[in-house]
């Protein structure tokens, strides 16, 4: 039986609703970003080793990821909104409580809890707008918020870099704190209108509890790979999720309905070129920056300047592609988005020490053009592809796709570079097995986007579900 959405309370204000989610998708990926730019001096401040400082970084990712889809089935159970506002004021806390932090352990467990708020905001904003904006404009607004996200990557390089050199590290979790204290004000006091579904029966613990860990397991395992000890905890991981299948195709009520992905082909294979895409993308920048700084001997402010032409691209295409994908057939879109990436990642596989900067930002122009036209509409069509009720799952879905897409897509960097250098520093007499590395990284991205775009493909006509 088709349970519709319940839209409690008066008619809601989806200018201010599209403006209080693209806030939270900029400084989310912001924070993320920013801080990456200031560990340098976190670690030399609170005495952070190697390990402890990568936990920093670590902790945020796993904490945002792993929490997705259970907190999206509870948003859809128990109210968007309301998930959504207590995910701002978690992430305003923990924002505030990092800016105070005098020991690595505190700033860690706060960045844990920072991951969690922006779970909780991530697996419901995309879920709000979905119900609150009629289908003729779902395409116009994901790819108003997928720009925010692009926006927020572009600018943390070079705004982190600016405010921890100028206010301290601090200042970048203060900002973030503030923002968030505008946002759930905002919520509280203008939009007074729910979305839940009238769904019935237990909230199923047990396969949220093994999902989480086995995703922990597998996100770690791909992060340290290719120790020994990694694979194990990603066989593990990836065992760990079987059996979670196997046990959410019994449950009544199950944290994640397999059969989303069983009985609709669109929703699967839309979900699985997210996650190549992101994949065959993710690791771009990081080992172009390498590149630029030890091949190149670029600056760091020279090579984040170079590498902001992708994100840049990428929002302002997004954009484009979200309206033209309330237009046409989005997976046309998608499929080609697809195809131009593995035109500038073909073209970075062949770079040397003499590429010039010209060649460089039009390889990364054609990518982010390319994962620009991707995004909106394969977006799109996954959350189109569903009924009301699962919104937030989907959305929480997808989330996770684009964090594992991430976490391989560095894993198979991560991977390249140890088996070509191994465990000898990057420097001038390592630079000629480096570029070797890079090559294969490029083309291994390559041949993983030429799959994406045969899964983008295979995307026949949406299912048009019931809206309310």
């Amino acid at each position: 039986m088709n349970k519709q959405a319940l839209n409690t309370g008066p008619e809601v204000n989806r200018t201010l609703l599209l403006a209080i989610t693209m806030v939270a998708n900029f400084f989310n990926p912001f924070t993320g970003a920013a801080v990456n730019i200031a560990l340098p001096r976190i670690s030399a401040e609170l005495h952070l080793d190697a390990v402890a400082m990568s936990w920093v970084t670590m902790a945020y990712l796993l904490a945002s990821a792993v929490m997705l889809v259970p907190l999206g089935k509870v948003a859809d159970r128990w109210g968007r909104k309301t998930v959504f506002l207590i995910g701002n004021i978690v992430f305003m806390v923990a924002s505030f409580l990092c800016a105070a932090a005098t020991s690595g352990e505190f700033l860690i467990a706060m960045r844990i809890l920072q991951g969690l708020g922006t779970s909780m905001m991530v697996t419901t904003s995309m879920a709000i707008l979905m119900s609150a904006f009629p289908p003729k404009e779902r395409g116009k607004v994901i790819g108003m918020n997928v720009a925010s996200v692009y926006l927020g990557l572009s600018a943390a390089p070079v705004l982190g870099g600016i405010l921890t050199q100028s206010l301290g590290w601090r200042s970048l979790f203060i900002i973030n704190g503030s923002v968030s204290v505008f946002v759930a004000v905002a919520i509280f006091v203008a939009i007074r209108t729910e979305w839940k579904e009238s769904e019935n029966g237990r909230f199923d613990w047990s396969g949220s509890l093994l999902y989480v860990l086995s995703l922990i397991l597998l996100m770690y395992g791909f992060s340290k790979i290719p120790e020994t000890f990694a694979l194990v905890m990603t066989a593990a991981g990836l065992i760990g999720l079987y059996s979670f299948i196997r046990m959410e195709v019994k449950v009544k009520f199950p944290v994640l309905d397999v059969s989303m992905f069983r009985d609709n082909i669109v929703y699967a294979l839309s979900n699985l070129s997210a996650f190549i895409n992101y994949a065959a993308t993710f690791a771009v920048s990081f080992v172009l920056s390498l590149y630029l700084q030890y091949a190149k001997h670029l600056t760091p402010r020279e090579a984040g300047m170079l590498l902001m032409a992708q994100p840049v691209l990428m929002a302002m295409v997004s954009v484009f592609s979200g309206r033209l994908s309330d237009r046409f057939n989005p997976k046309w879109l998608a499929s080609t988005g697809m195809g131009i990436s593995v035109v500038g990642l073909s073209m970075l596989a062949f770079l040397t020490i003499d590429s010039t900067n010209a060649y460089i930002l039009s390889a990364l122009g054609i990518l982010g053009f390319g994962f620009g036209l991707f995004s909106s509409p394969n977006t799109n069509v996954v959350m189109s592809s569903v009924e009301n009720k699962h919104y937030g799952v989907a959305s929480a879905t997808l989330a996770t796709m684009r964090n594992l897409g991430m976490m391989f897509s560095m894993a198979i960097a991560s991977l390249s570079v140890h088996i070509f250098i191994g465990n000898r520093a990057l420097g001038d007499s390592t630079i000629p097995d480096f570029m070797h590395s890079s090559k294969v990284i490029f083309l291994l991205f390559s041949v993983l986007c030429i799959v994406g775009v045969f899964t983008s493909l295979r995307n026949s006509t949406r299912k048009q579900p019931v809206h309310s």
